[in-house]
């Protein structure tokens, strides 16, 4: 018997060992049908030995025994459990429930599922968010998220691209915080759209919170493409098209210019209305041109795009190398409008071990714009294409005495020289073809982007891990603009030492800058995640970060050089009487701790808290650190047994959450006092505020996520209130005090927003015919609830804006229009104190305080600039080899002050104008919205709400059409073509040349152009 014991311990020694000698370790990557699914628990069945997946959904096992079963489970998934048979990978596919579909995604300095979530978090649909071709990324956000607003400030290629999530916060910068791979920064018009892997937007201060004093405008999260093992894999993508311009105004020909100003010049007090006018006489003129000036300067701009990328690698190593080039040749004619940019990234990451790995990801761009002049602002190049009257032609007789080679354009008025000048019965404007051709704007960034990071799993089931990023934003600037001096003499001004010269630009000049930028953070994070008995899940994460920022700049000017070629324009050949030099420096840090912990329990109950405490060199020193903290919670009503029975809702959850987040964006050292030094005197300059601290945003989010009919339909619903206080002002002490100096910043003021924000998402895969539907709206209500004692309201003459309590932010300010003045009666009856010469066929204001006369005192607030209501619709479906897509998108309930429009048809001087002129008053009952033609005042030159017009609009931003080859076809991975169109129509009541415009005074703006791209795809 003892023999038999002894015998049955020693087989079963060599069971055990064989079965250790035989243990494996087992590798994979577990995916749905869209990629890698992160946090999935992998367990060795009838054991305690599992781990979960990381963010590529890769998984590492050790010491497996090849006859294991392994079990994958994850909510929203049914489980799986596959059989190891000896193998070294096992990758599978896991199914969605039909019950329950869940995700992770994306959040502060780590990842979580989207059920334990309770703030207003959404994630962009990047099938949806491929299709909208732009040179930026973040304007392919447009119309796909509820409460962000997204508008091109312009449609001039390279210009910027303006985001605001749930509104204007304060009055300062309310710009989005971009963290993209863990490194933050305030542009990302550096990023190649096809790298694009993950975009998530935290809406609120919950989500906000723990990026800080920075987290106040919101947060946008980005995560780019990496590699993944397996075969190498070359994906490219081109397309190329042409722009053109659309929704242009209707303006005078020379007839029927001649004929208005024959008109202005009879209605002019002083002219006999019986005498001939000098237009009625110009008429029998050879030299009149009839130009249509839109036509001159507007031309088909061409787009190219190139992307291509190359991933593979093992099982320890994998990489990702793209590059790229995206160019655009504008809608003017010349080539002075382009934009080019060049990328390249390597993301390459390796697993030193089961528990370590590293990774790196570094971006290097190259970006260059050819800049026009594209808001209204000088020289004006659109603004001059409507003003310039059509009588003048592009280009002067060859016969002309002022006519030369290098300078063939018109100028003033049928100018014959500076002893007989130009005609003064036509107001000057400049040449627009002119200006593109002197134009030498240029303007280079060159950018690294990126970060090294290292991670560690401290456990066995990796459930704890350590994690260490640094990240590094270095940019190179460089602008050399030449002030090329052209046009016709200027005699006006015979003392100038330049007289004589070109009125333009006169004397010539170069100004050439350059300067540089470093952003370095480095951020190390300790997240712990774990589920116990299947009931309690624990996700706790704690970090601290660290910022430093460094610019300089150096800039010189010159002027009057001799030799205006390229090859002379350069600084060291320019007169050095009057030149300049400049340089300057600058820096700032932020030291940061945040910690969040979140408790999940029976998947049903979630509760989540955050907080942040930031020290910003920003600050003064008695308010150095800010604590931003956030709570939230969430309940998924599906899963509770009173909700068993109602099988068609899929999933029913709540959310509330509240969270504070900052806003530190305010000059460097604005809290520090200024002094100057003259004969030994010190002088104050400006009085520092050592109590400066950051704005404060306070959210309060209610919201609701609902699934039915299996999950084919999803809503998503919120309202927030969002309150900004100690809002940053410049505030002018009394002078009686301290005399007159620089303003001091101080925290005095309050804005709200709040609204409603709702989204939509229908998909049927059920059908030959597959699609998709998604829709967004969202409700915005602004308000300035408090400024500072001394500072009762913000009057902006430049744009036409006052902030004051009660209104919205920048709310349009001036008088208000009441129609036209139809006979004397009318006038005599209103402004019985004092008429100023008002005459019939004048404009009509109210007169608010009833003194009988118009003045300041009159004006009131006269339109909004801020959107109160946002849109978004897709649909997108594929049918067998092809496949439809289109987005609309619009803002309703936002005004626009369209100052071209007053100086067009309003004005009283002899621009061109707009055929709406052709009825203006012309007798008592012709008219109650356009006023006499006049070269006296008619009421046309104040600022008035006749001018604030309604800029809502619904636009067709994208329509694409595709087709997918088989692949037996052409004996490669995959081909698509597609046709695709952008910006094909707009619907809207402005008069401006586009709506979209972010400019509160629109003085002509480069408009959005209608693109046709044709394009392919193809995975080798």
């Amino acid at each position: 018997m003892k023999k038999n014991m002894i015998y049955k311990l020693f087989l079963l020694g060599v069971l055990l060992s064989g079965s250790i000698v035989n243990a494996q370790t087992v590798k994979g990557i577990v995916s749905d049908k869209n990629g890698p699914v992160p946090q999935v628990n992998v367990i060795v069945k009838g054991t305690t030995t599992g781990t979960i997946t990381d963010f590529d959904g890769k998984y590492t096992l050790n010491n497996v025994s090849p006859k294991a079963i392994l079990v994958f489970s994850y909510i929203g998934y049914n489980k799986k459990e596959v059989a190891v048979n000896g193998m070294n990978t096992v990758n599978i596919t896991l199914d969605q429930d039909a019950q329950v579909l869940d995700e992770v995604i994306l959040v502060g300095y780590s990842s979580a599922k989207k059920s334990s979530l309770s703030s207003a978090v959404t994630t962009v649909n990047m099938a949806d968010l491929s299709k909208t071709k732009v040179a930026d990324v973040a304007q392919a956000l447009q119309g796909q998220v509820a409460g962000v607003f997204v508008a091109a400030n312009t449609g001039a290629p390279g210009d910027g691209i303006k985001i605001r999530i749930r509104g204007e916060g304060t009055l300062g910068n309310n710009d989005v915080l971009y963290v993209v791979d863990g490194v933050s920064t305030r542009d990302i018009s550096f990023l190649n759209q096809s790298d694009i892997k993950s975009l998530t937007v935290l809406k609120d201060a919950a989500a906000g919170a723990i990026y800080g004093a920075r987290a106040a405008g919101g947060v946008v999260l980005i995560t780019t493409k990496s590699g993944k093992s397996g075969k190498m894999s070359i994906t490219t993508d081109y397309y190329t098209g042409f722009h053109s311009v659309s929704n242009l105004p209707k303006m005078l020909n020379t007839d029927q210019y001649l004929t208005v100003l024959d008109q202005a010049w009879h209605n002019t007090a002083g002219n006999s209305p019986t005498a001939a006018s000098p237009y009625a006489a110009d008429r029998s003129r050879t030299d009149l041109a009839n130009t249509n000036w839109q036509d001159e300067l507007f031309t088909t701009g061409i787009s190219k795009n190139f992307q291509t990328s190359v991933s593979g690698g093992s099982d320890d190593v994998q990489y990702l190398i793209s590059g790229g080039y995206y160019g655009i040749d504008g809608i003017v004619v010349e080539d002075h409008d382009k934009y080019q940019r060049f990328n390249f990234r390597s993301n390459v990451n390796a697993n030193l071990s089961d528990r370590f790995k590293v990774g790196t990801n570094l971006q290097i761009s190259y970006a260059k714009q050819d800049k026009l002049s594209s808001s209204g602002d000088a020289p004006g190049i659109i603004r001059h294409a409507l003003l310039r009257p059509p009588v003048l032609g592009v280009y002067k007789d060859i016969n002309d005495p002022t006519y030369s080679a290098s300078n063939p354009y018109t100028d003033l008025p049928f100018y014959t020289g500076p002893n007989s000048g130009w005609n003064k019965n036509y107001e000057y404007t400049s040449n627009p073809i002119a200006i593109v051709h002197f134009t030498d704007d240029k303007r280079n960034t060159y950018q690294t982007f990126g970060n090294l990071y290292g991670e560690y799993a401290f456990l066995k089931d990796k459930a704890l891990k350590f994690r260490s990023n640094l990240g590094v934003d270095i940019q190179f600037n460089h602008n050399k603009n030449f002030r090329e001096n052209f046009g016709d003499a200027d005699i006006s001004d015979t003392g100038n030492q330049y007289y004589g010269m070109g009125r333009n630009n006169r004397p010539n000049r170069l100004d050439e800058n350059r300067g540089e930028n470093m952003t370095f953070t480095f951020s190390n994070t300790l997240n712990y995640v774990k589920t116990i008995n299947e009931k309690h899940s624990i996700d706790l994460l704690l970090g601290m970060e660290n910022i430093n920022s460094k610019s300089s700049a150096v800039g010189g000017s010159r002027q009057n050089y001799d030799n205006t070629t390229a090859a002379f324009r350069y600084l060291d050949y320019g007169n050095t009487t009057n030149a300049w030099s400049s340089g300057s420096a600058n820096n700032w840090a932020l030291q940061s701790f945040f910690g969040s912990a979140t408790y999940g329990y029976a998947s049903k109950y979630f509760a989540t808290a955050t907080m942040r405490a930031d020290a910003s060199s920003r600050f003064g020193p008695n308010n150095k650190w800010g604590y931003f903290p956030s709570v939230s919670g969430g309940w998924i009503l599906s899963r509770e047994k009173f909700l068993e029975k109602a099988d068609w809702i899929s999933n029913l959850k709540l959310r509330a959450s509240w969270g504070q987040s900052g806003n530190q964006e305010i000059p460097n050292n604005a809290y520090e006092t200024l002094v100057s030094t003259s004969g030994g005197v010190v002088n104050i300059i400006r009085y520092g505020n050592p109590d400066l601290k950051w704005e404060t945003t306070t959210q309060t989010n209610f919201g609701l996520d609902m699934s039915v009919l299996k999950n084919k339909l999803s809503i998503s619903a919120d309202y927030f209130i969002k309150n900004t206080d100690d809002i940053l002002l410049n505030v002018t002490l009394p002078a009686v005090s301290v005399g007159v100096i620089n303003q001091t910043i101080v925290n005095a003021g309050s804005v709200s927003n709040k609204g409603v924000e709702f989204g939509v998402n229908f998909q049927n895969n059920d059908h030959a015919f597959k699609y998709s539907i998604n829709a967004n709206m969202a409700t915005l209500t602004n308000r300035v609830n408090k400024l500072q004692t001394y500072v009762k309201s913000i009057i902006d003459d430049g744009t036409h804006t006052k902030t004051e309590v009660g209104q919205p932010i920048s709310s349009y300010y001036g008088l208000v229009f009441d129609g036209i003045y139809q006979n004397s009666t009318e006038i005599n009856t209103q402004l019985f104190a004092n008429a100023n010469g008002a005459q019939p066929g004048d404009i009509r204001f109210k007169d608010l305080n009833g003194d009988g006369q118009i003045n300041a005192d009159d004006r009131g607030i006269i339109g909004n600039a801020i959107p109160k209501f946002t849109y978004g619709f897709s649909f997108s479906g594929d049918y067998k080899n092809f496949d439809v897509s289109f987005l609309i998108q619009g803002v309703q309930g936002v005004d626009r002050y369209n100052d071209l429009k007053q100086i067009l048809d309003y004005d009283s001087r002899p621009f061109n104008s707009t055929t709406a002129v052709l009825n203006s008053w012309h007798g008592e009952g012709t008219s109650n919205t356009t006023p006499r033609v006049t070269f006296n005042n008619n009421g046309g030159g104040n600022v008035s709400s006749v001018f604030v017009e309604d800029a809502s609009y619904l636009r067709l931003k994208n329509f694409e059409l595709g087709y997918t080859f088989n692949s037996k076809t052409t004996g490669i991975k995959g081909m698509r073509i597609y046709a695709s169109g952008q910006n094909l129509f707009t619907i809207t009541k402005y008069t401006g040349l586009d709506p979209e415009s972010t400019s509160l005074i629109d003085k002509g703006t480069y408009p959005q152009s209608k693109a046709y791209l044709l394009g392919v795809q193809v995975k080798l």
